[in-house]
């Protein structure tokens, strides 16, 4: 006899709601408005799906992010991550609240550029920067963090070949207790090459070391993760300092702090388990307190947060296309948003509701984009009321990742907007239309 396939466990949070003497109470309520705009307004103007972003809930949670840090350590700076959200509108809000850009590639430092910062107020990370676009940076002073030897090397020579000494900060990786290593980014510091790395680089005095950086991870719910971060970087710079007669003007925590949404893997929900920005700030400036430098001498604290200020100001409505029975009972929606456009329904148990009352009992529902794929899965089974064709969806705490990782496949991408904290409604993103891969498009002259 056959043994039935093996089917991997998984744990779902009941969700009963409170009792009384009717019954069960409504666990679910609609959410009919975002900031006081009707989502039928939004909806009936831009379109469905559509992307929409709180300009106040932008403003309030970068004011708590900063001043959490503030209140602990005298010289902050917040780096907003390009590729968390490089919409232009996000971008320049947040430079108006005063962040710096952090990017990943050139095609992030143009768009930096363009959002109104100078080259000198950009980290640029990670293990991509070709020559021609570092030349440009070390030309405007952007501040570059080395991922290895390698690009050590290309940036002393090109910083030779024009005039111009570069502002540099060493990478490092590290272990950290209870998360698994991201060892692929910078030296590592437990085997001394970051050491060697810092001694190499001040050894060849072509290129100034005002920094160290560190990014342990993503979505980290645990903020000691990030207090054993910091008591090791400031023993790095305590030693450079001994070592090398360098009083660094930064040291970055880099980002990962967690936003208010629901892993898969977890079994609290995201507002219940993910630690205030107080927490994070505690734990990270009593690192810092290790620190050997005059007090008016302090390295500026670098933070790259990006999930953890844009998730939450993120919402994405959707459209009841189709109801299905399943043969398991389950009821399925199919609505008119799917994976490319919400990326993050891998990870994430995506807080879902309806956009108008509704009434009858909650039952195991699935709900599935438009794509014609088996993988187009929104949100796995939750209880959730019924819903007729045409009815509205909001996902809520959506705003990091999906507008830079989503992807035209299948449906073109729908249009973003933003209201204002006073109430006003602007576009921020245009609805692709099919002229718009025309334009980049060409076919050979033997096929037309």
């Amino acid at each position: 006899m056959s043994l039935p396939a093996y089917e991997r466990p998984t744990i779902v949070r009941h969700q009963i709601g409170m009792m009384n003497k009717f019954g069960r109470l409504q666990g679910v309520r609609p959410q009919t408005h975002i900031d006081g705009v009707a989502v039928a307004d939004l909806v009936a103007e831009h379109g469905s799906p559509l992307f929409v972003f709180s300009e106040r809930t932008l403003q309030n949670r970068y004011r708590e992010l900063y001043e959490a840090f503030a209140r602990r350590y005298p010289r902050v700076r917040i780096a907003w991550s390009y590729k968390t959200n490089y919409l232009e509108a996000i971008c320049r809000l947040f430079h108006k609240q005063g962040a710096w850009a952090e990017v990943v590639s050139p095609f992030e430092w143009d768009k930096a550029i363009k959002a109104g910062m100078t080259p000198d107020q950009i980290h640029w990370n990670g293990p991509y920067k070709p020559d021609d676009a570092l030349e440009r940076a070390i030309a405007g002073g952007t501040l570059l963090h080395l991922d290895g030897l390698d690009e050590l090397a290309r940036v002393e020579r090109i910083s030779q070949r024009i005039g111009t000494r570069a502002r540099v900060a060493v990478r490092v990786n590290m272990a950290i207790e209870g998360q698994s290593p991201w060892s692929r980014f910078g030296l590592n510091l437990e085997s001394g090459q970051a050491k060697d790395g810092i001694r190499r680089l001040v050894a060849g005095g072509r290129v100034d070391l005002v920094g160290i950086h560190a990014h342990i991870g993503t979505f980290i719910q645990e903020p000691e993760a990030y207090g054993q971060s910091a008591t090791k970087l400031a023993a790095l710079a305590n030693e450079i300092k001994a070592d090398h007669g360098i009083l660094l003007s930064f040291i970055d925590l880099g980002g990962g702090f967690a936003s208010r949404n629901t892993l898969k893997s977890q079994y609290l929900a995201g507002e219940q388990a993910s630690p205030p920005f107080s927490r994070y700030a505690d734990a990270i400036c009593d690192g810092l307190a290790d620190l050997d430098y005059p007090a008016r001498e302090l390295p500026t604290l670098v933070l790259e947060t990006g999930r953890a200020l844009v998730d939450d100001a993120g919402y994405l409505i959707s459209t009841v296309e189709a109801n299905k029975r399943l043969p398991d009972g389950r009821r399925a929606l199919v609505i008119d948003a799917g994976v490319n456009l919400l990326f993050t329904s891998y990870w994430y148990k995506h807080d879902v509701v309806p956009a108008q009352e509704f009434g009858g009992l909650l039952e195991p529902t699935i709900m599935y984009g438009p794509l014609c794929m088996n993988i187009d899965v929104m949100r796995d089974t939750m209880q959730f009321p019924a819903m007729s064709a045409g009815d509205r969806l909001v996902f809520r705490n959506v705003g990091a990742y999906n507008v830079t990782q989503w992807q035209q496949f299948i449906t073109l991408r729908p249009a973003v907007v933003m209201v204002g904290a006073d109430g006003r409604v602007a576009r921020i993103r245009r609805a692709e239309v099919l002229d718009d891969f025309a334009r980049i498009e060409e076919v050979p002259e033997w096929l037309r």
